[in-house]
């Protein structure tokens, strides 16, 4: 197939695992990142790892592909056919400053950030004919800068609502990314959004793994409220569940029908080994201290729309309220820590 020019936002590890994909698979890709990291890319190159398949690690040198530190750099260089919006969604408003002098210039953009509300941040920039909706299923850990290990080979998905769409999935599938197109952009983003809070939230909080918060009888039936509060959103909107690439999507929704008796030991143990001893993310940017968190984005957009479409939604949005209480050090790391009894006084009140 034709081969295509990239410009990817974020060299972290969607970005790297993208982008590295898309140049070993003979594309032109431009990677905007932070002067640090640039730097340090730049230096070391790439390298793609893949325990879940039979395919020998990537080691690409720097000069397969192009490292700037701003926009105005990336459009001195060249033009391109698509971008990669690859960053975490507390990130996404700063980023939009930056893109307004160049929204005439920047391709259609492909949008895999975690929730629902980045595509219509993007568009209302960029106008809606340049953003493309999409999702990583793949699990992907990022060891040391531009380098990645794919853990699990799940996919992408992109939504098909675009005229450049087929194109892109044609670009994505070739470069062994697994793609598949999705023909209702909203099912694909909030079906993505359900797996994104499962034991998410409650993990960064209490700081246990996400094995033991699932094995806690108490624990499990938060986590259960967290997503049936969601089904009950998408449901009023007129949103379906769809399974993602890899991802039995509506399983889990129809599991979260059963009595929590029942749905513990099956639910637990398939979310428990999915994760196994891993932190997700809301646990790693909490605890390394970033002071910034994307429970805003996914439990608090479920409260968001909660209240628009006239949903209660009282377990995501007093998760969201504590886990934003820590991040901002209005409560001690240590107030709930390993203390699940205190944290579901709180939660059931």
């Amino acid at each position: 197939m034709e081969k295509l020019k990239f410009l990817v936002f974020g060299a972290g590890a969607i970005g790297t695992y993208i982008g590295g994909s898309l140049v070993s698979a003979g594309h032109k890709v431009l990677f905007l990142e932070r002067p640090g990291v640039a730097e340090e890319i730049r230096g070391r190159g790439l390298r793609l790892e893949f325990v879940d398949s039979q395919r020998s690690p990537i080691t690409i040198p720097a000069s397969s592909f192009t490292v700037v530190e701003s926009l105005s750099e990336a459009f001195r260089r060249d033009s391109y056919d698509f971008a990669i919006f690859a960053l975490k969604s507390f990130d996404t408003s700063a980023i939009l400053e930056n893109m307004k002098p160049y929204a005439t210039q920047i391709p259609p953009i492909l949008c895999l950030s975690n929730g629902v509300e980045n595509e219509a941040a993007l568009a209302s920039v960029l106008g809606a004919d340049k953003v493309i909706a999409g999702t990583v299923t793949s699990s992907v850990n990022r060891t040391v800068v531009g380098e990645i290990i794919l853990e699990k080979l799940r996919g992408v998905g992109v939504g098909d609502g675009h005229p450049l769409s087929l194109c892109l999935w044609e670009a994505l599938h070739g470069a062994f990314l697994k793609a598949r197109l999705f023909p209702r952009s909203t099912d694909m983003k909030w079906s993505k959004m359900l797996t994104n809070l499962m034991a998410n939230a409650t993990v960064a909080i209490l700081d246990m793994p996400a094995r033991n918060v699932l094995a806690h009888p108490g624990l499990f039936r938060i986590e259960i409220a967290i997503l049936r509060e969601a089904l009950a959103v998408m449901k009023a909107q007129g949103i379906r569940v769809v399974d993602l690439p890899g991802t039995p999507v509506r399983l889990l929704a129809l599991a979260a029908k059963l009595p929590t008796y029942l749905l513990r030991p099956l639910l637990g143990r398939a979310i428990g080994a999915g994760r196994g001893g891993k932190m997700p993310s809301f646990h790693i940017d909490l605890h390394a201290g970033r002071g910034k968190t994307e429970v805003e984005w996914l439990n608090g957009a479920v409260d968001r729309y909660g209240e628009k479409y006239g949903v209660p939604t009282p377990v995501n949005k007093q998760l969201t309220g504590i886990l934003l209480a820590m991040t901002r050090a209005e409560i001690p790391l240590t107030n709930y820590s390993g203390q699940p009894e205190k944290l579901l006084e709180e939660i059931t009140g």
